[in-house]
C-alpha cells in the first residue's frame, strides 16, 4: 500500500514537471512575440530561456526519480534526456541568433512537450 502511494507521488511529480516544461515553452513563444514588439521582450525571452532550461532539467530529474526506485520503464528518462538535448541546442541557436532553425525547433519542442503531457 505504501509503495503504491509512493509511486503515485512520483507519477504526480513527473506530471507536474512535464506540465511546467510545456507552460514555459508556451511562455517562450509569447515572449518571442514581445521580443519583436517591445523594448523589454529581449529580457523576458532571455529569462524565460533560463527558466525553460531549468524546467527541462527538472523533467529529467522527475523521470529518473519515477523510474529508478520503482524499477519501471526507463522510457521517460530517455524522452526527458532527449528533450534536454533539444533544449540545449535551442539555447545555443538562440544565443547565436539563428532564427531560421531556432523558431521551428521551438515549435517542435512545444509539440513534443504537449505530446508527452498527453501521454501522462
Amino acid at each position: 500500500m505504501a509503495t503504491q502511494a509512493t509511486a503515485q507521488r512520483r507519477f504526480s511529480f513527473l506530471q507536474i514537471a512535464i506540465t511546467l516544461q510545456t507552460l514555459t515553452i508556451f511562455l517562450q513563444a509569447v515572449s518571442a512575440g514581445l521580443l519583436l514588439t517591445s523594448p523589454y521582450g529581449e529580457t523576458l525571452h532571455s529569462v524565460g530561456a533560463r527558466v525553460m532550461y531549468g524546467a527541462s532539467m527538472l523533467y529529467v530529474l522527475a523521470a529518473v526519480l519515477a523510474w529508478k526506485p520503482g524499477g519501471g520503464s526507463p522510457r521517460p528518462v530517455w524522452h526527458a534526456s532527449g528533450f534536454l538535448a533539444l533544449a540545449s541546442v535551442q539555447v545555443v541557436l538562440g544565443i547565436a541568433h539563428i532564427p531560421l532553425v531556432h523558431l521551428p525547433l521551438g515549435v517542435l519542442m512545444f509539440g513534443l512537450s504537449v505530446l508527452a503531457l498527453a501521454r501522462r
